[in-house]
């Protein structure tokens, strides 16, 4: 059975490992490698922690827990160990909250979960994607320009369509069948001729 540490732990430096390490170098060791991350620690926190109020007790509890795992052994990469203990401490308690507000956490990123945001090339290449389908749109015919939107947009059944149009439910299939007939080649392959049916 392991032992569960706080993470860092294991990157403790060999010659520090197993020796007993005193009060005194711990303090010395904090004061050198811990406090000049203050800055750099608190925006971390603002930034990932709304409730501002929260804030120097967040970074009393990280100290308090950096400093009791130094107490067992000093980690190699001191601004790494109080960043994932920042981390772990803002996820449990995120944990500790029944109910988390979503807007609890301003950067999901940071805290490790995933999130698909699309990136600005993502976004250029949809609203050309739009302007394009938007384009073959307006090249329709009236007729089948209308029954396709109302059913791919508005998700109108053809019996709904052929009522609002004032035609058979077989007019309103012709229609969707040369909207995207048209619309495929518009897009796809070469310019449709689409004949004008009124």
């Amino acid at each position: 059975m392991t032992e569960k540490t706080e993470p860092g732990l294991d990157n403790v430096d060999p010659r520090i490992q197993g020796a007993v390490i005193t009060a005194p170098e711990v303090d010395a060791w904090f004061e050198r490698e811990v406090l000049p991350l203050e800055a750099a620690l608190m925006q971390y926190l603002q930034h990932n922690w709304r409730n501002k109020s929260d804030i120097a007790d967040l970074r009393q509890d990280i100290y308090v827990r950096v400093y009791e795992s130094a107490l067992k052994g000093i980690p190699d990469s001191p601004k790494a160990f109080v960043f994932a203990t920042a981390r772990n401490l803002l996820i449990r308690r995120l944990r500790r909250e029944q109910i988390v507000p979503i807007e609890a956490v301003s950067d999901f990123d940071a805290l490790g979960t995933a999130i698909e945001t699309p990136g600005p090339d993502s976004n250029l290449i949809a609203r050309d994607e739009l302007r394009r389908l938007q384009a073959a749109l307006d090249r329709l015919p009236p007729r089948c320009r209308e029954a396709f939107v109302m059913r791919q947009v508005d998700g109108l059944s053809r019996r709904e369509i052929a009522a609002r149009m004032g035609v058979t439910e077989k007019t309103v299939k012709t229609h969707l069948q040369a909207a995207g007939r048209a619309l495929a080649d518009i897009l796809y392959g070469e310019h449709a001729d689409v004949r004008r049916t009124s």
